[in-house]
């Protein structure tokens, strides 16, 4: 049975996800503060976390910063904030996807269904991907362009996997999105994502401006020239 770790203070919505999360076959552990979440973090081990952004004695933010200095399990944030930076912020310190107070249960659950998903094939992936001089060690969460260390955040991490688990194919920036974020809704849209690729760029790249991994295909999207590296 996959373990559901749901920190969120409003008793309401508590009692309605955690119904139906269990209706689908998942225990429901509840933490409504982060000092709680902080505590039974401590002592459980979760398939998933379901994060409140505005807790009573913190930021659901930082919960998940200290989570990411020890765990690698899917986060999705809940929030009644919709700014672009809040969005890419939480995407950054390590969260896996976002959705917007209020919503609606049953493309909750349906997040909640794909990250388990793929969180689990993760688990039978190579455990490394080597293509142009960028080596991606999964298991250490690890990237390294011509053997030194590269500091990616989680979505850049992500991105990178992605391209580099599909070379030379051009993924359009639907197809990006819904790949990474599941995007059954508009909160991660193409503008966030050329951020995202600029971003990436400049720290893959030897020339940033005249790309060689991550190229633009005009009007089409995105691949990663494999051909071009000899690879």
């Amino acid at each position: 049975m996959k373990q559901i770790f749901l920190v969120e203070d409003d008793l309401s919505l508590i009692g309605g996800l955690s119904f139906a999360m269990k209706k689908q076959g998942y225990e429901v552990h509840v933490a409504r503060t982060a000092l709680e979440a902080e505590q039974l973090w401590e002592k459980g081990i979760y398939d998933l976390v379901v994060l409140d952004v505005s807790l009573p004695d913190g930021s659901g933010f930082e919960l998940c910063r200290k989570i990411r200095q020890t765990s690698k399990v899917p986060i999705l944030f809940l929030t009644a904030a919709d700014e672009e930076t809040d969005i890419i912020m939480g995407l950054d310190i390590g969260g896996d996807d976002y959705m917007t107070k209020p919503f609606k249960l049953a493309v909750l659950m349906s997040r909640i269904h794909a990250l388990l998903r793929r969180s689990s094939n993760f688990t039978r992936e190579d455990t490394e991907l080597c293509s142009g001089g960028i080596r991606v060690q999964r298991l250490q969460g690890k990237v390294l362009k011509d053997g030194t260390p590269l500091e990616l955040t989680a979505g850049e991490y992500k991105l990178l996997c992605l391209f580099m688990e599909n070379p030379n194919i051009v993924l359009s920036p639907e197809q990006i999105l819904s790949k990474l974020w599941d995007c059954d809704e508009n909160y991660v849209d193409s503008n966030t994502l050329t951020v995202y690729i600029r971003r990436l760029r400049t720290k893959i790249e030897d020339d940033p401006g005249k790309p060689k991994r991550i190229v633009t295909i005009r009007r089409m999207g995105y691949k990663w020239d494999a051909k071009e590296q000899g690879n």
